[in-house]
This record gives C-alpha cells, structure tokens and sequence, in this order.
C-alpha cells in the first residue's frame, strides 16, 4: 500500500460547466425585474419526509435551514460554521472540543447554546428516537456543555472522520425539547440557525423558503427560493423549457435538450453517488451467491454509461468511484457473458424453457423494482434485465412508488441509489455491515459477510492511515468474489439553471442532491448578475 491514496477525498472535488441558453423564467437579469432576481424556483425529483436532524435531515449539511459546528467549502474542506474553529482534538483522539460563535439566534430569536448542541446528539443517539443514521455517530460516548459557550465530545474510540460528523445540524432545545421527537411538530415546523426558514410546505407539491431575519452570516441576496416537486423527469424538462422553472435537476439525455439556449447554463457535478441493483440473500434466486456473482460479469457497465448517461458517468464496480483515493485498483470487472455462463453452468443452473436457467426446480427469474418517474433508475434497470437474460437470468422490471417498494426490499431487488462524500466510513458501513440488515434504507440487500464486518469496523476505530486503506481495500476486493449488489454506474449531477447570478458552483456531490446539493448548496452566498 503506497501513500497514493491516503490522502483527502475533496482532491477529488470537481467540476465541469458547459453555456447553454433560452430566456431566464420570471424575466431576471439586466433589465429583468429586481423581485425576480431575488427568487428562485426549482425542480427537483423528490421530497424529504421530515425536516428534523432529529430525525436525519440535513446530517451530511447544506440544509439552508438549520448549522453544524462545523460546514464545508466548495472543495470540501471543513470549515467552521457555529463553532468558532475547528475543534481541539485531545486524548489520543478520543476527545473534541468546540467553541461556539458568539451572537448566534436560531430564526425565532432566541439564542444558541451548548445546551442546544448537547441535546441534538444526545436526542439523535436516544434508541427511542427513529434515526437510521445513529450508527455514524456510533464513535461517542457522552456529550457535555461547558457553560454556554463550549462543547465537549468524549469518544469510546479514536475515529479519524469523527470531525466531518460534526456538520450534523443543530436544533433548539426549547422548541424541539418538549415534543416527541418521532411525532412531534418540529418535523415539519423546523426552527434553526440557517441562512433561510421554512415559509410553507405543500405536500407532494413545493417547499419554500424565506430569508432568516437572524441569520448571524448577514442576509442573501436571493430572499426566497422555492423548490418544486416533480418527480416525473420529463415533466421538470417540460416545465422548465416552458419558463414555470428556473431551474431542474434532469438525466443526461434531457439536460442536453438545453445546450444550444441562451441564458441558461449547464452545470455538472461529479459524485459518490451509484446506481446499484440490491440483491437481497433472502431472496430464493439472489440468496445463491453464483447468481449474484453471474450478474456481475453479465452486465455491461460501459454501456450503460455510454447509453443511458450520455458519457457524464463512469462503471461501477464498487461503492467507491474509480477515481476516489481509496479506490482499490485492479477490482474493474469486464464484461463477460461467457464467464457468467460458467459461473452459472458450475453451480447447477441449467438452461430451461425460454432459454431462462432453472436449478432444482427453481428458476433463474425474479422481479427488480425501480421508482416510477425516475427515467435513469428505469433505463438502468431494463438494461440490466437485458443483459441478465443473455446469460439466462430473467429479471422482471416493475416500475413503482417507494410506498409500493419499501415493503418488499427485503426479499425483492430494487434499482438504488447510494453514495456519501467525505470518508469511506460514511457510505460503505451503513450499505454493507451485517449489524444493520434490512434497517430501513441501510443495507438493503441484507449482506453478512463476517470478514467484511471485521474490516468496517477496523476502518472505523483506526486513525492510522495505512490500517484504514487496507481495510477498505479488503472490503472492495470481497464485493467481487460475494457481491450483494450489482455495482452498475457512478452518475454525474447535472443540473439546467437559468444564468443570472454570479457564485454558482458545485461540490463533489453525495447520491442525495435536490435540496443540500447542487449549485443551490451556496444559495445564500449567490448575486445577481450586473
């Protein structure tokens, strides 16, 4: 192991943007009126469930809402945002403290405390709380305030990305303090130290956003923005060039509609987010291990990103991107019906009627959900199943809502969508360790490999960099020879704009974009163009 990759994962930061076109929506710009320049509407694909951090909103930051001790800048870089510095790190790693900026109010005016720190970690590590991400901050022990201005973690072990977990939104004890956290109105009547409030929720239809009277980074330019959920793609595109939109979040194949505008621009951002096809070891035929391992050979990756992404991708052939530092190299799989054949013929699935394989009565067939709307996901998905049937698979696409889906992910497939920025901890322990099968969206495919279990946590409790990289590359090279998901493409955000404001620009981006993502992450910092 070599100290090529030991090094951040913002290096990886980039991005690409390409001038495109057509008349800005609400007639901004030079001689645009002043009140459109001051509100944006945008497309995005889908909605949270709730806007706690309580409850996860909001955990890896940007959630113009609400502030974490800690942000971070365009390349990823933490940066302090409530704390005054990045913390002071003490006891072999096993100690942080934060200073909290002075002056700061949360939105309804009252002050911001240690206290308010202390009680959002505590509520979130709380059992009795329904926050799926609790085992990121599995590091911490106790929580403490010293007076209001200091903040004290104390760690069970050293845990090198423990800093970065520190952009988890803050909330007020005095609000949220009194309700349920699960139930209570805070979830959708969110109170925070952000640039913007929440103005009005529409179900199914919009949030919008005002500017924050008490905002302690001085007041936006944009004094509201509005984002508009459309789930459907090719509705945001239609809406979009129709001028109901500033803005949208769109596939490859309907950004490009956009290019040859004006007064529109193009931005692409690079990401950790894959697509993936779960392949659940409950399942009657993807609980067989040369199923799973067929699959992996017989689908053709580079023509799913030649294809379907229009080239802004790159193969998948694990959770991280090939480009990612900790990348372990040499695991690139190609293409190979015939070695899917092989595999298959080996384990006892012998070709049947319609040419589909059948093992002991069992046939090679069952069904992979995807999300009704999402034309990428649907695109993937009828790729993969055309490719699984050349080697005698049958894969039965349905598309769905997630209403339809949740249930069935256990012993069903499903097209999904992962991926985390910042460490290697934050993406591969919740989709892969055995402690957290089946929890929600956290390991769909309900994976148990013990050695790969040892090697996370060994990532996990180590700060020595060379410990951590074998680890991760011990984890990497188990997906190839036990894989619970197909690895398919690792996607490009692309995201159509209209071109009035100055201080757009993206980050390297998590699977999660719409809201936190997307060259709206910096919203508050955006001016209108002169």
């Amino acid at each position: 192991m070599t100290t090529r990759r030991i090094r951040s994962a913002a290096a990886a930061a980039a991005f690409a943007a390409g001038v495109t076109a057509c008349s800005a929506p609400g007639g901004g710009g030079a001689g645009g009126d002043a009140k459109a320049a001051e509100s944006v509407v945008i497309g995005v694909a889908s909605e949270p469930d709730t806007l706690s951090p309580l409850l996860g909103y909001g955990k890896d930051g940007n959630s113009k809402i609400f502030d974490g001790l800690l942000a971070r800048d365009t390349d990823l870089k933490l940066k302090p945002a409530l704390a005054t510095a990045l913390p002071k790190i003490a006891d072999g790693g096993r100690t942080y403290t934060y200073t909290l900026r002075d002056g700061v109010k949360f939105s309804d005016g009252e002050p911001l405390t240690a206290q308010d720190v202390v009680y959002t970690y505590r509520t979130v590590l709380d059992e009795k709380t329904n926050n799926t991400a609790r085992s990121e901050l599995d590091a911490i022990k106790d929580v403490s305030a010293k007076g209001d201005d200091t903040v004290v973690f104390s760690l069970k072990y050293p845990y090198a990305a423990f800093a970065a977990r520190t952009v988890l939104p803050i909330v007020p004890e005095h609000v949220a303090g009194g309700q349920d956290p699960n139930t209570g109105t805070f979830n959708t009547e969110p109170v925070g130290t952000g640039p913007y409030v929440l103005a009005d929720w529409s179900k199914g239809e919009k949030l919008t956003f005002k500017a924050n009277p008490h905002y302690w980074g001085g007041e936006p330019a944009v004094k509201s923005f509005t984002m508009a959920i459309i789930a459907d793609d090719n509705v945001r595109a239609t809406r979009l060039r129709s001028g109901d939109l500033d803005g949208a979040v769109l596939p490859p194949n309907l950004a490009g509609t956009f290019e040859k505008d004006d007064g529109r621009r193009t931005y692409e951002a690079k990401s950790y987010d894959f697509r993936a096809v779960t392949l659940p070891t409950s399942g009657k035929v993807t609980g067989d291990r040369a199923i799973r391992q067929a699959l992996d050979a017989a689908v053709d990756r580079q023509a799913m990103v030649d294809k379907i992404l229009d080239g802004a991708g790159r193969p998948a052939y694990g959770p991280l991107p090939v480009d990612d530092p900790w990348y372990e190299r040499g695991i690139e799989r190609p293409h190979d019906l015939a070695e899917a054949k092989r595999i298959l013929g080996e384990a006892g699935w012998k070709p049947g009627s319609g040419g589909i394989r059948a093992k002991d009565g069992q046939r090679a067939s069952f069904t992979l959900y995807y999300p009704s709307g999402d034309k990428v996901r649907q695109d993937h998905a009828l790729a993969y199943a055309s490719d699984a049937k050349k080697a005698g698979i049958e894969v039965k696409v349905e598309g769905a809502t997630w209403e339809v889906i949740e249930p069935r992910m256990k012993n069903d497939a499903v097209l999904a969508g992962f991926g985390s920025v910042g460490d290697p901890d934050f993406g591969l322990y919740t989709l892969l360790h055995s402690s957290l099968a089946n929890d929600g969206f956290n390991n769909m495919a309900g994976y148990d490999n013990p050695a790969v279990d040892k090697a996370l946590d060994a990532g996990r409790r180590t700060q020595d960099p060379e410990q951590r990289a074998a680890a991760y590359d011990e984890i990497q090279q188990a997906l190839v020879e036990d894989p619970g998901y197909t690895f398919l493409t690792h996607i490009d955000h692309l995201y159509v704009l209209a071109d009035r404001w100055d201080g757009l620009s993206t980050q390297l981006e998590p699977h999660e974009h719409g809201f936190a993502s997307g060259p709206w992450w910096n919203i508050e910092d955006w001016q209108p163009k002169k």
